[in-house]
């Protein structure tokens, strides 16, 4: 019987979060799809897409503090390269008003990410950096994780659940899992907590 060390098992759950996170990002391609065959993007929103970008932009940020982080690496890479091209197909098609708004967003979101990469470089060092970013990946991730629940009161009272389909909630809570078993067995607790 093969044992697997603690390092093995942190690199096969990497991987395998890097796989299942890989096709999360890649779900929302049907809906390009209809905006690109509708030429409009009018009923959709960019929000999801912008805050999916900024939690990629602050893992990417994490694991350059990390160091040696090559799978949040990976994965982040591709998310926010991703949801830029998301980002811009929305712009694209949407209406004068949504391109001002999700431009807005955008500015936003640059300047949010920008300050935490600034204030985290001025006023904390080393370990304690770490903690202060990791503890905001932490919660932004959990609040990127917990959106899809805001559908949960449509579902309940449309009794469909055609806002809900059950093999994006499954890949995000086998998303979960996998991240999570990545920083238990790397003892990376802002990782473990962040896919929760």
């Amino acid at each position: 019987m093969v044992q697997l060390s603690v390092h093995d098992l942190s690199f096969m759950f990497g991987i395998l979060g890097n796989i299942v996170s890989f096709i999360v990002f890649l779900a929302p391609v049907p809906t390009f799809y209809k905006i690109y065959k509708r030429n409009s993007s009018e009923g959709f929103q960019a929000i999801p897409y912008l805050v999916a970008l900024f939690s990629a932009g602050l893992l990417l940020y994490y694991a350059y503090l990390k160091k040696n982080a090559y799978l949040i690496v990976s994965i982040n890479g591709f998310g926010c390269v991703i949801e830029l091209a998301y980002i811009s197909l929305f712009l694209f098609y949407a209406p004068r008003k949504s391109q001002i708004f999700t431009g807005w967003l955008m500015l936003l979101i640059v300047g949010a990410l920008g300050m935490v990469m600034l204030f985290s470089y001025v006023f904390a060092k080393g370990s304690e950096r770490v903690m202060i970013v990791g503890w905001i990946c932490a919660v932004i991730n959990v609040a990127v994780f917990a959106a899809p629940l805001s559908i949960m009161r449509q579902v309940i009272r449309t009794k469909s659940v055609e806002f809900m389909p059950f093999t994006l909630s499954l890949f995000l809570t086998l998303c979960a899992t996998m991240w999570f078993f990545y920083g238990f067995f790397k003892k990376d607790f802002y990782i473990a907590v962040s896919y929760q």
